[in-house]
């Protein structure tokens, strides 16, 4: 599930508030939805090519790497992606020169996606496993840096109890990331307002990230919250 691939996460239509629930269930919210997603795209890259959509557009990942960047996050640091989706973010970060990558996802096909894509850059630093974010096995922890471009975005629009999934992806980022770690996330399905409800648990806001225009699915707009949190 994620913000790699080309399926496009258009905001969903809200019922209610984000605290009761929010949005309307969607089969972006399931897994089978993203099975479906990335067996299609790794049919697509296996015969074309074709590496698929970056969500967000190029842009959102420069944003990303130049905010590492500026804010001097050693090249060495754990960085974990969640829900890579197709792997691009990995392949960008890697070449930036970024040593300690982990891309995850649980959709198997979005995994053997990101893998074929990782194998034709000739790259070789980056790790990749099929895991679901809100199901983590226990050797999952230490990391310094984790982005989400899209995937709370996803499960939030899950049919099948998406509050409760939305505190166990609280659960699982607490759990991943280091003490005084940062956590970046591109959103749009939430505000800024929202997000820090979200994350109001063991989490600090440390920065607004810029949010220019974002392209994905054939769309294109504004309406993008971009964030970067620090764990207390």
């Amino acid at each position: 599930m994620s913000a790699g691939g080309g399926a496009g996460l258009a905001a969903r239509p809200r019922e209610g508030s984000p605290e009761a629930g929010g949005f309307a269930p969607s089969a972006l919210g399931t897994r089978e939805h993203w099975d479906a997603v990335y067996e299609r795209e790794l049919h697509s890259f296996q015969e074309y090519g074709d590496t698929g959509e970056i969500w967000f557009g190029e842009e959102s990942m420069s944003r990303l790497v130049r905010w590492m960047q500026e804010h001097e996050i050693p090249l060495g640091a754990a960085v974990l992606d969640i829900g890579t989706g197709n792997g691009v973010l990995l392949v960008e970060l890697a070449k930036f020169g970024f040593t300690n990558i982990t891309g995850i996802d649980y959709s198997p096909s979005a995994i053997q996606l990101s893998g074929s894509i990782i194998e034709k850059e000739g790259l070789s630093n980056i790790n990749l496993k099929v895991e679901d974010f809100l199901n983590l096995s226990t050797e999952l922890s230490g990391f310094h840096i984790c982005i989400d471009k899209g995937t709370f975005d996803a499960i939030s629009l899950s049919p099948d109890n998406a509050v409760e999934k939305r505190k166990q992806y609280v659960r699982s980022l607490s759990r991943v990331l280091k003490a005084k770690g940062f956590f970046l996330i591109t959103s749009c399905n939430w505000t800024k307002e929202e997000l820090l409800n979200e994350f109001s648990e063991g989490f600090v806001l440390f920065e607004e990230l810029p949010t220019p225009t974002f392209s994905f699915g054939g769309r294109s707009g504004h309406s993008v919250a971009a964030l970067a949190f620090q764990k207390t």
